[in-house]
């Protein structure tokens, strides 16, 4: 035994003088689903396991229990290939002799929406309650870091504890007291989310593998033992000690109870049990000290030295957190609340479609997969998944609208005759919203049960006269707006009582800016033939958004283009202006699929300077567009020295790589875009990559005088330290962010949403640039072998999207985070007809107001069958929440239950609620069905 841990266990005696030594081995497996193999090949291990387990189970009764990685969808993934065990499985779960839940899968918290996260607790809730038991062990043993609203997220769930493997910095016996938010002196902690819901936190310290491949041997197990009760006794501050016996993949040990019998004859002062979470957590609460550290908030190793955070998989494979977002998106910020509205007006919500939705995109979070830092064929088949998730959600989607827009009162177009065509605008965010939209209106159509021939079905389409109409709202307002005729186009029908019905249409396009949209609602128009000049009128009355050749202007905003293609901003509002933004950066990338890693001694390649091609490509009532394309040329790859380091697994941050002379094409195509009644500055830049070993950045210098930052993150607006801890070796600060990352003074900021690019950095530059990474380029999984990834380096086209978002000194109060909320949910618009109905033209499922109070999720709950409705509070001080809406209101949780009853609000109707900092808040809605607000 060395000093150290000799050292260590004697400061863990004198720390549990009295209590008696118990070694709680607890038999799990971490079960990576798809990894360094792909998913079918550790699917057959998976079956092996678990065959292996039940036959241990069954033949060896002092095997008593087993943890079951804390996912319930390995119970799916077994049965899928072993029906026939199913009896046999639950009767060992039943038990309790294997443990399952609380979650679905193992996901990264960081990478995967707040929604997203919670669907993942509810699933796996609602999956293991189908076997009688959930196991309550909020379990993260592999997470890349932790979020900081995880204790307030477990505690409503009735979670007491985290278990978990990263993010906190132990320091042992030995070491000075922690004296840090990110250090524990102990195994053992208090773990603080920003609400100041606490949680017993529980550190693998020394990992979860530490009481794996126990001996049999007395000689081996005397070495083992002494070993690794050092170890553990170092860190822990009772007499409570965790052996995890298992690791990645890591098969039954069969002869564990031979084991534990051998140690407990070697160590009779020492009690060996074969135990559980449960157990171990009963008998560590009986024993715990009073001086634990109390750590704070996000656990994301900041007191490190920063080379193995794993933080770079956020812009691992961008193309993947691009499809994720699209696909978490559309289910919780599209179908969820259009097929919400839609039951209180009479349509049957359809949890098995979400649930199924939800399930196969879900199969693309684990921290391997979402991550991106696997082989190549696992992100081959996420693609897939993403597809299939996301065409369900779409045909939700298709149904919910219809019925939606079915049930709005377009009457008023009837004055226009029979030739009117209405449309519906659904906002399906939680903010009044104005923004330009895209909708294609069918002018007429032609069925193939007409009994037409199809020459002239297809003549009399294309014979149809367009011209001649103009969009008008309820109010008879003309909206500009230009249209795109499409032509004939084929089409279908698939009703619900008989065969589909084919037929030719003339299609034409609509686009146009929907003005004041209410927050989960909708806003019906018109397109309609009215007197001729009637169109042209509106539209020569509207000044163009161009102000010279290379600037926009909407009155709020100016936006100037330079030579470089760089913007000047300026925001009216408070009359700041930020310069130089919008710079391309790139770099060699010699690092791999966890970690960035710039080569030694290189200077970035940046477009400041570079001479652009600038063009004005819109300029219409609603909005303007400049297209700016850089042609630039950036170095191919990285040098033959770099194969050689990747062969014999040179570790990264050691490697001596740099890239070749040779250079090769970058054109970046950027369409900056300003909208009427836009608040932001949206940016799509387009490009094909023909480059390896590199990273791609777009740089937003703020200039503001700030020392912290701040990102969105899961169900908080997370406060960041821009300058990194003492011990941070790492050049690169970079970090996650859902949304958007921001930075501001007090008095004026400058936030950057982006979609699904989730990471950025804020530079120590002296002007705090905001940094966003487009793409990374790397060739190799990394971690503990040789795993080649060609398709890492993400040859071919990509397309990003960002918005630059001026503001007052508080995004969660002016606006500027709610823009950036909405930038995340594409609208939603149908084409319907002349009827009357129960929605008035501009009308909405609720109304709520709140400062600093940021909307997440309108849904129905499957137990209750009730509305569900959740906010959350974006600042660290209470805010006032009301709410009018039709039906009781009672305060439910994360997993939806029903709670006590909220007192009506003023008027009698909906309710008012007094939110703490940072409170995640759900509420459950007695809708009365076909019912909505007055």
């Amino acid at each position: 035994m060395n000093s150290m841990n000799e050292r260590g266990a004697e400061a863990s005696a004198d720390a549990v003088q009295g209590e008696r030594r118990q070694a709680h081995i607890i038999s799990h497996t971490h079960w990576d689903r798809e990894w360094y193999l792909p998913y079918e090949k550790h699917h057959v291990l998976l079956i092996k396991l678990m065959d292996t387990l039940m036959d241990t189970l069954e033949r060896d009764p002092e095997y008593r229990s087993f943890h079951l990685d804390g996912q319930t969808i390995i119970l799916e993934d077994y049965l899928q290939v072993r029906p026939d065990q199913r009896e046999r499985l639950e009767k060992w779960v039943r038990e309790g002799r294997i443990q399952i839940g609380p979650w679905y899968i193992l996901q990264d918290a960081f990478l995967t929406s707040g929604e997203a996260n919670l669907r993942n607790l509810q699933i796996g809730h609602q999956d293991a309650g189908r076997y009688g038991t959930i196991a309550r062990v909020g379990y993260f043993p592999d997470t890349f870091g932790n979020i900081g609203q995880a204790p307030q997220i477990l505690r409503q769930a009735g979670i007491d504890n985290a278990v978990f493997g990263r993010g906190v910095k132990p320091t042992g016996f030995n070491n000075t007291v922690a004296d840090s938010a990110y250090e524990s002196s102990f195994s053992e902690l208090i773990w603080e989310g920003p609400d100041g819901s606490r949680v017993l936190g529980i550190l693998f310290a020394n990992w979860y593998c530490n009481g794996m491949e126990v001996p049999t041997d007395e000689a081996e197990a005397k070495a083992y033992w002494e070993r690794k009760l050092a170890e553990a006794g170092k860190y822990a501050s009772t007499g409570q000690l965790l052996f995890m016996n298992g690791c990645d993949h890591q098969p039954i040990q069969t002869d564990l109870s031979e084991a534990l019998r051998v140690a407990r004859r070697l160590y009779p002062d020492t009690d060996f049990l074969h135990s559980s979470f449960e157990e171990y957590l009963a008998a560590l609460n009986g024993a715990l000290r009073n001086d634990l550290s109390v750590v704070k908030g996000e656990l994301r190793s900041q007191r490190t030295d920063g080379w193995s955070t794993l933080v770079n998989t956020a812009s691992a494979r961008v193309y993947l957190k691009q499809m994720n977002q699209r696909g978490q998106s559309l289910l919780s910020g599209v179908a969820e609340p259009l097929a919400a509205f839609a039951h209180t007006l009479g349509m049957a919500y359809p949890h098995h479609l979400f649930t199924y939705a939800w399930k196969t995109l879900m199969q693309n979070h684990p921290h391997d997969s979402i991550c991106g830092c696997s082989v190549d064929e696992v992100h081959r088949e996420m693609v897939a998944r993403f597809d299939k998730s996301r065409h369900v959600a779409e045909t939700i989607v298709d149904e919910a609208k219809q019925f939606v827009a079915e049930a709005v009162d377009t009457t008023t177009f009837a004055a226009y005759g029979e030739d009117a065509l209405p449309l519906v605008v659904h906002n399906t965010t939680g903010w009044r919203r104005s923004g330009v939209v895209e909708a294609e209106l069918d002018v007429a159509r032609i069925y193939y049960r007409d009994g037409l021939a199809p020459n002239e079905m297809i003549g009399r389409m294309k014979a149809i006269d367009v011209s001649g109409r103009t969009l008008v709202d309820a109010e008879g307002r003309v909206v500009p707006h230009t249209m795109t005729d499409l032509g004939l186009q084929f089409g279908y029908d698939l009703p619900d009582d008989k065969f589909r019905q084919p037929y030719w249409t003339r299609r034409v396009k609509l686009t146009f800016e929907a003005a004041d949209v209410p927050a989960l609602g909708v806003k019906a128009y018109g397109w309609v033939k009215t007197a001729a000049g009637n169109e042209v009128a509106a539209d020569a009355g509207t000044a163009s958004l161009v102000d010279g050749g290379r600037t926009l202007d909407n009155g709020a905003l100016r936006v100037e283009v330079a030579d470089d293609g760089t913007l000047t901003v300026t925001d009216r509002a408070t009359g700041r202006t930020y310069r130089d933004l919008l710079v391309y950066e790139d770099t060699g990338d010699i690092g791999n699929e966890y970690m960035y890693k710039q080569p030694d001694g290189e200077t970035a390649l940046t477009t400041r300077g570079l001479a652009a091609d600038i063009r004005v490509v819109e300029d219409t009532p609603y909005r303007a567009s400049i297209e700016i394309v850089h042609r630039w040329a950036v170095p191919a790859s990285a040098d033959a020295s770099f194969e050689t380091e990747k062969q014999e697994a040179v570790y990264f941050p050691e490697r001596k790589a740099q890239r070749v002379s040779e250079t090769v094409p970058l054109v970046i195509a950027t369409t900056v875009s300003l909208e009427r009644g836009g608040r932001g500055v949206r940016i799509r830049a387009a490009f094909d990559n023909q480059a390896k070993d590199h990273r791609v950045r777009a740089l937003f210098p703020t200039d503001l005088d700030a020392a912290a930052h701040r990102a969105d993150a899961i169900f908080e607006v997370a406060v960041r330290d821009t300058v990194p801890a003492v011990e941070w070796e790492n050049p690169s600060n970079a970090q996650h962010q859902q949304a958007f990352a921001d930075v501001s003074d007090g008095r004026q900021g400058l936030a950057i949403a982006n979609f699904g690019l989730n990471e950025y950095e804020v530079l120590r530059d002296g002007r705090n640039t905001i940094a966003v990474t487009l793409l990374r380029s790397v060739a190799e999984l990394g971690d503990w072998g040789v795993f080649p990834t060609p398709e890492a380096q993400c040859i071919g086209p990509h397309a990003v999207e960002l918005e630059i978002i001026p503001h007052a000194g508080d995004g969660a109060t002016d606006g500027a985070f709610a823009e950036a909320y909405q930038f995340q949910v594409p609208w939603t618009v149908v084409q319907t007809g002349v009827h009357a109905g129960p929605l008035k033209p501009a009308d909405a499922l609720l109304a709520w107001t709140g400062e600093g109070v940021a909307f997440s999720s309108a849904k129905i709950a499957e137990e209750s069958g009730d509305l569900m409705l959740r906010w959350y509070n974006l600042r660290s001080e209470s805010a006032e929440l009301r709410v009018r809406t039709a039906g009781g209101a009672y305060e439910s949780d994360v997993l939806e239950r029903v709670g006590e009853a909220l007192p009506a609000g003023e008027d009698g109707s909906g309710f008012a609620e007094t939110l703490g900092a940072c409170e995640i808040f759900t509420a459950g809605i007695r809708f009365p069905r076909a019912g909505r607000n007055g």
